[in-house]
């Protein structure tokens, strides 16, 4: 039987503080009170004092009420019941269907033990040729996606939920607004992906303590998705808003204060939900990409900034498009070699001459004669914008390369793009 404890010593915003033994980090609280029963969460442990962070607010609790610890953290369910369903950042149904309370498990769990763990091997295919051919999404990868308010990431993150080729999608929102969260949700629906998707979203206007649940509620379903052998795919928006939200709770705590305000253990945050990432040794897999959002388009910024060493990479995504250059994928050489041939050639001559592209453009903004290289190259920085940087472009690997071959062909000669003898005799269009 668990202590209640009658006397709270402070309420601060949505932090009260007790006094009580035998209590852990993390774990859950009941506070009854005029206006019923809150749950909250314990954030702090200190000199026998434990602060809890109320869910729905401290509005109407006083200094009398009473605390009850339940001796556990959060739980979420791990059934296949979830499948379709959208819940809050407490694991609470939001689409108004009944609770899914079987199988449940604790949130919030260390990452897997290395020796668990095998070299990422296989590709995440998902039609869109800037991923695919140029920066290829590898299973059990972690890669951020840096943008700036106002960017079309949560449609990019929808597309990928429609297209890419796994068997679970989780999606967690943190901080978005209700018509994101029903733009992703309808999109999802009408495509007929909804039914292999999971989604944990947290709005503006929840409480801020949820917010930082919905990646840990997210995680611990993939985990137990993943040990079940099935390829999972985690997609969560904003990172940015889920620090924001340490901040918040950290200023609250009165803790001093990081670069930017921000908590002084904000890497080691990230870092424990960017490690879920996983391919499990005779399991599934567990594949994370993450919208985080730069304020100011400021990468130096603590979030992104902290975000780059934890990561294997990153996509960069400005003015509707993802960049080729400052865009990484650090494991696409693990696949690369095991997709086609030529895959490799044609993604290095197709940047390479994207970057020669982008001193054209300079020379002709400072009012440059142009050659007629120059101008084969602007020809090509046309086709290679409209054909491989629009995100609206849905076509397989394989016919991205054909069209990578054809957009060559269209603009150079054979022995202008630098690719070997061996491949351009294989794969350049027999018509040109």
């Amino acid at each position: 039987m668990r202590k209640v404890y009658h006397k709270i010593l402070q309420i601060v915003g949505n932090v009260i503080t007790v006094e009580a033994d035998g209590v852990s980090y993390n774990e859950l609280a009941e506070v009854t009170s005029s206006r019923g029963v809150s749950l909250a969460q314990v954030i702090r442990l200190l000199d026998g004092k434990v602060s809890l962070q109320v869910f729905a607010g401290s509005r109407g609790i006083s200094t009398g009420d009473q605390v009850r610890f339940l001796g556990r953290p959060m739980q979420v369910s791990c059934s296949d019941a979830l499948l379709g369903r959208v819940f809050t950042g407490r694991g609470t149904p939001r689409d108004n269907r009944p609770e899914v309370l079987d199988d449940m498990i604790s949130i919030g769990g260390p990452s897997v033990n290395p020796a668990k763990r095998i070299v990422p091997k296989n590709m995440i295919r998902t039609n869109i040729p800037m991923i695919d051919l140029f920066n290829t999404l590898v299973e059990s990868q972690k890669l951020p996606i840096f943008s700036i308010a106002g960017e079309p990431y949560n449609e990019l993150l929808a597309r990928i939920a429609l297209q890419a080729e796994v068997d679970v999608i989780i999606l967690g929102g943190m901080g978005i607004k209700h018509d994101d969260y029903l733009t992703i949700k309808n999109t999802l629906d009408e495509h007929g992906a909804l039914s292999r998707t999971v989604m944990f979203v947290h709005t503006a206007a929840d409480p801020i303590v949820e917010c930082l649940m919905v990646p840990d509620m997210s995680l611990a379903v993939a985990e137990s998705y993943a040990q079940q052998g099935k390829r999972v795919l985690v997609l969560l928006t904003d990172m940015t808003n889920f620090a924001d939200a340490l901040k918040e709770i950290a200023i609250t705590m009165e803790q001093i204060p990081a670069t930017r305000g921000y908590p002084g253990d904000l890497y080691s945050q990230l870092a424990s939900r960017y490690e879920k990432a996983v391919d499990f040794d005779g399991a599934g897999s567990i594949t994370i990409l993450a919208v985080t959002t730069m304020p100011g388009d400021d990468v130096t910024h603590p979030v992104p900034d902290n975000t780059g060493y934890i990561t294997e990479g990153q996509f960069y995504l400005r003015n509707g498009r993802i960049e080729p250059f400052g865009s990484l994928s650090r494991l696409k050489q693990q696949v690369n070699d095991k997709t086609r041939k030529d895959h490799r050639a044609i993604m290095d001559a197709m940047i390479r001459l994207y970057a020669d592209v982008r001193s054209t453009l300079e020379k002709q903004s400072m009012g440059f004669q142009m050659t007629p290289w120059d101008k084969k190259l602007l020809k090509y920085g046309k086709l290679f914008e409209a054909n491989m940087m629009d995100l609206s472009v849905n076509i397989s690997l394989e016919e991205a390369l054909d069209l990578g071959w054809k957009i060559l062909a269209d603009c150079f000669d054979k022995t202008e793009v630098g690719i070997k003898t061996d491949l351009v005799e294989e794969f350049w269009p027999k018509d040109k």
